[in-house]
């Protein structure tokens, strides 16, 4: 049974709600291969991506998109981890990786960038600290 959460002009916003890791308290929450996200959605800990998601994913610790994602979105965390497609802006305050199967056509912002054999980044890269992609003083 596909599940399929939609919203017009609707943030959704977990603070603290999710499956928490037993060992380190750490709050996640997953879209799996058939979930749809259309929206904002704000996440107290760590999001992983293996569905669809369109609109804008934050999250206070990390945002991996798996192999199975497609993500139409912005996406800010801690650390990002690509594996999947992502078209949009990426800012990481961490780390960036794109692994060898990862797609990303936006711009990019992250402290550290790996990339990895067969990996693709279409668009500019900016490494370091500063104005995010796509804002403007």
């Amino acid at each position: 049974m596909d599940q399929i959460v939609e919203m017009e002009e609707a943030t959704v916003s977990t603070r603290g709600r999710g499956r928490h890791n037993g060992t380190s308290g750490v709050n996640t929450v997953v879209l799996g291969p058939r979930d749809s996200l259309s929206g904002n959605l704000i996440v107290e800990g760590d999001v992983r991506i293996e569905g669809s998601v369109e609109g804008e994913v934050r999250a206070s610790g990390d945002i991996e998109i798996e192999a199975s994602a497609n993500a139409r979105a912005r996406l800010e965390a801690r650390n990002v981890g690509v594996r999947g497609n992502v078209t949009g802006h990426i800012v990481a305050s961490g780390r960036l990786n794109v692994g060898g199967s990862g797609s990303v056509t936006g711009d990019v912002r992250a402290s550290r960038l790996r990339v990895d054999d067969g990996a693709t980044i279409n668009g500019n890269v900016t490494m370091g600290a500063g104005e995010a992609p796509g804002e403007s003083s």
